[in-house]
C-alpha cells in the first residue's frame, strides 16, 4: 500500500478521542486499520515521567534537541531539566499545552512547517513510533536531515517486529469514538536502517531497553 500523504493529518490527531485521552492522561486509545487490526497507544506511559528506556534516549542527546511529535512532553521536560535547549513539536494543541505545563517548550505545528533553528539541532527525536508520521518515512527522514546540524544525531524508536508498512488508520477509544483516517507507517530496525541510508543517514548505534527498540543515526 502506497502512502499518499507526506505530512501528518492534524485534524486526525486533534480529534476528540486523542485529545480527550491526553487531557485525562490515560486510555484506552488505539490506532485501527480498516481491516480491523488494532495498535494500542500507550497514553499512560506518554503522560508519566520518563522510564528506564526513555533514559537511554535522553542519555544519548547532545546539544539542542528537537522532539518531533512530542505528545504530552515528558522527554522535552526532562531534557530541559538536564539543561538542554529542547523544543517539542506536535500538531495537537492539548499535547503542546501538557508539554508547557510539564515545564517544557513546544510549538503547535507540523514538522513539515518552518521551524526554529533549522539545520542547527544537535539531536532530533522520533520516539514512540513517530517515524510513522505522515505515512512516508523517506520524506520524514529527509525533513529530519534538513533540521539537524552537520554531525548531529537522529534517535528513532522502531517497531519490535521486522515490519515495513504504510497503512491508513484512525484513532479510536474503544467505546465508539474515532477520528478521521490518515496515513501512518511502521518500521522495524532493518527497514529503518535501509530507508535511513537512502535518505543520507548512517546508523551508528542500535539498542533495546525494556522491550523497546531504538536506532541512532548520524548525518
Amino acid at each position: 500500500m502506497t502512502a499518499q500523504l507526506t505530512e501528518p493529518a492534524p485534524r486526525a490527531w486533534q480529534a476528540d478521542p486523542y485529545a480527550d485521552a491526553l487531557r485525562a492522561g490515560r486510555g484506552p486509545l488505539y490506532l485501527r486499520r480498516h481491516d480491523g487490526w488494532l495498535l494500542p497507544l500507550e497514553v499512560e506511559r506518554w503522560c508519566a515521567e520518563p522510564d528506564a528506556a526513555d533514559d537511554t534516549v535522553l542519555d544519548r542527546c547532545t546539544g539542542p534537541v528537537l522532539d518531533i511529535g512530542c505528545g504530552p512532553g515528558r522527554l522535552v521536560a526532562a531534557l530541559a531539566g538536564r539543561g538542554h535547549a529542547a523544543l517539542g513539536v506536535d500538531v495537537t494543541p492539548e499535547a503542546v499545552a501538557r508539554t508547557v505545563r510539564a515545564g517544557g517548550s513546544a510549538l503547535c505545528r507540523s514538522v513539515f512547517d518552518p521551524l526554529p533553528r533549522e539545520g542547527g539541532w544537535g539531536t532530533v527525536l522520533l520516539i514512540d513510533g513517530n517515524i510513522g508520521i505522515g505515512g512516508d518515512p523517506t520524506a520524514l527522514l529527509r525533513r529530519a536531515a534538513e533540521l539537524t546540524a552537520p554531525g548531529g544525531s537522529l534517535l528513532v524508536e522502531v517497531a519490535t517486529a521486522d515490519v515495513d508498512e504504510r497503512v491508513e488508520v484512525y484513532v479510536e477509544d474503544g467505546t465508539g469514538g474515532r477520528g478521521a483516517s490518515f496515513w501512518w507507517a511502521r518500521l522495524g530496525t532493518r527497514a529503518l536502517c535501509t530507508g535511513a541510508e537512502a535518505a543520507g543517514w548512517t546508523p551508528y548505534d542500535i539498542w533495546q531497553a525494556a522491550g523497546r527498540h531504538f536506532v541512532a543515526l548520524t548525518r
